[in-house]
């Protein structure tokens, strides 16, 4: 199983922005998403994070600031190796302007318009809770087109901090 992150970088203002970054290679290509990828071994989330979202779109994010999301576990019965576990993480102080990588093409977001139409399905049961402040454990399983919700269990847990 692959362990990762993901971070969603939030503007505050009225209305709040969340920063979402379109995928232009790999997995996931063409969806949009949160900030983040895979740990490297032996990293802690938090370490692999900043480097993700430094590497993926330019920001520094001050690991002493981030709050933690929760994680999801993420099964894809007909393609084991695409199996994550992915540790959240809400960010709402970083330097630097996102920028565009070979990997992502940030777009800021208003948070009562994402466009789950274009993002993984499993993302619009359990998004809004994260940008509403609730840390989560969820579980989703994809069907054999790796694209279709097929079961879910999301535990919503204490406000973030």
């Amino acid at each position: 199983m692959v362990h990762a992150t993901l971070c969603f970088i939030i503007r505050e203002g009225s209305p709040p922005h969340v920063l979402l970054g379109k995928k232009k290679r790999g997995f996931g290509i063409g969806k949009f998403n949160g900030i983040g990828g895979k740990l490297a071994p032996d990293e802690s989330p938090e370490d692999g994070i900043v480097r993700e979202v430094q590497e993926e779109v330019g920001v520094i994010l001050p690991k002493e600031t981030l709050r933690s999301a929760g994680h999801i576990t993420f099964r894809f019965p007909f393609r084991p190796e695409f199996d994550h576990f992915v540790h959240l993480f809400l960010a709402y102080e970083w330097e630097g302007k996102p920028c565009e990588s070979a990997e992502m093409a940030p777009v800021w977001f208003p948070v009562d318009d994402i466009p789950f139409d274009q993002m993984w399905q499993d993302d619009a049961y359990w998004l809004p809770i994260v940008l509403n402040g609730k840390a989560i454990q969820g579980e989703f399983e994809f069907g054999e087109d790796n694209e279709t919700v097929v079961s879910w269990l999301i535990q919503d847990g204490s406000s973030v901090s």
